[in-house]
């Protein structure tokens, strides 16, 4: 801001930093307004680039410097009509910070900062002390000029504990429908920053009853129509409450297991089955929500690893507890989880029992945890060995094959069954005694 100043250009601090430093949190990302030009910007930045059309150039800083970090400058500008409820058809560059702050979307983002005192043309200050999430000036041409603007709502809503006043509310519900015009890429971000927002729950329901909902998930937008209270069934809770409930108490921070948890029992819409004694049932829900799960992947452009552990979770939350449970019974458990998945496993189930009504665990549930744990300690893979395909080939002289593989297994069988010791010195022993078959 000094170097900007002092070439005779205005700058100021925009956007959500100002509200961080209002609200006395730490800054990630900085962002600037100024009347200079994207041209005297990068005069004044030599470590600096600009490649879009909105003039921000971004800034090393400090400049030429191992830690510098990213600093986004942009000049005023306002923005012309939106034909898509995506983009603006024109940009231009304003001449004011009145006119740049008059096109932010909501008050509590439309404030600025010279270094000494905020400028607030909008009321954002009391706004955020009110926790009130308030459209700048219209609401329809805010949220018909971009679209997402409506999820930033409901996501502000969850990571702040704000409301959305009622105005901008009812904005929200009409203009629902067009953010169908929005890529999943972007929804998906929104969408991702409220499941790891702090209120996650709240801004799931505020989707609920905005109706944006059953356009961007509405698979579980009609599990609130599918009730679970039946005789003998523990379920107090239709669907729909109870997967958001257990997104509440969800302790992961993993933004895919909160994801699973919020959609795990999506299955048994399709599963659902209510006999003459008013039973319900919802036989193989979890195989139905892998399924659903891996489509759902797909639309929010998931990275194959994400959805591979989404399905994963999913399929598998319906895993058997019962002390009667064999150690091999509990292997193909852990090989269907992966050991590097168990504590997002776990922290789903807790959080299935808690959304049921029910309390965060059992003494069975503990008995099943601690045996995993006992069995995550003996090898559980043929790489989990003390030696390898080489060692065989070494000790046996033999050349690569599927021999190799198969002494490596006749091993691990010995080992898991107790007949060896996973030691190295007495694996390479075992070796010299195997007998090859020719």
């Amino acid at each position: 801001m000094t170097v900007l100043k002092s070439a005779g250009h205005q700058v100021y601090v925009v956007g959500g930093a100002v509200r961080e430093l209002i609200l006395g949190k730490e800054i990630t990302d900085w962002d600037f307004t100024t009347n200079a030009t994207p041209e005297q910007i990068i005069s004044l930045f030599p470590d600096s680039f600009y490649h879009n059309t909105y003039g921000t150039v971004t800034v090393k800083w400090p400049q030429q410097s191992e830690s510098s970090q990213l600093l986004e400058i942009t000049p005023y500008r306002v923005e012309g009509t939106y034909s898509n409820s995506r983009h603006p058809d024109e940009i231009r560059w304003a001449k004011t910070l009145e006119e740049d702050l008059s096109r932010r979307d909501f008050t509590i983002g439309a404030m600025a900062y010279d270094g000494e005192s905020v400028i607030d043309p909008y009321g954002g200050q009391k706004d955020l002390d009110a926790r009130i999430i308030r459209a700048v000036g219209e609401p329809d041409m805010r949220f018909g000029e971009d679209a997402l603007r409506m999820l930033r709502a409901v996501r502000f809503s969850s990571q702040l504990a704000c409301v959305i006043e009622p105005a901008t509310l009812e904005s929200i519900k009409k203009h629902a429908s067009s953010i169908q015009n929005i890529s999943y890429e972007r929804i998906r971000d929104e969408f991702f920053k409220i499941l790891s927002a702090p209120h996650p729950a709240e801004g799931i329901l505020f989707l609920k009853n905005t109706n944006l909902l059953k356009y961007i998930l509405p698979e579980l937008d009609v599990c609130f129509d599918v009730s679970q209270k039946s005789p003998n069934r523990h379920h107090i809770y239709d669907v729909g409450t109870h997967l958001v409930k257990s997104l509440g108490f969800c302790e992961s921070t993993n933004v895919i297991t909160r994801f699973a948890t919020l959609i795990h029992d999506i299955g048994k819409v399709p599963t659902y089955h209510k006999d003459a004694d008013g039973q319900i049932t919802f036989y193989n829900h979890e195989v139905a929500g892998a399924r659903m799960a891996s489509d759902i992947a797909d639309r929010f452009r998931l990275s194959k690893q994400e959805k591979e552990f989404l399905v994963m979770l999913v399929a598998q939350h319906q895993f058997v507890v019962s002390e009667e449970m064999t150690d091999n019974a509990l292997r193909r458990f852990i090989r269907n989880v992966g050991k590097e998945n168990l504590d997002e496993m776990f922290a789903l189930r807790h959080a299935d029992r808690q959304g049921g009504a029910a309390s965060e665990t059992s003494w069975r549930t503990e008995l099943f945890k601690k045996r995993v744990a006992e069995l995550l300690i003996e090898p559980f893979t043929v790489k989990d060995l003390k030696i390898d395909g080489n060692d065989v080939m070494h000790v046996l002289q033999i050349k690569p094959s599927r021999q190799v593989g198969d002494i490596l297994d006749g091993i691990f069988e010995k080992v898991i069954q107790k007949e060896l010791v996973n030691e190295r010195e007495v694996l390479l022993s075992h070796l010299n005694s195997v007998k090859l078959v020719k």
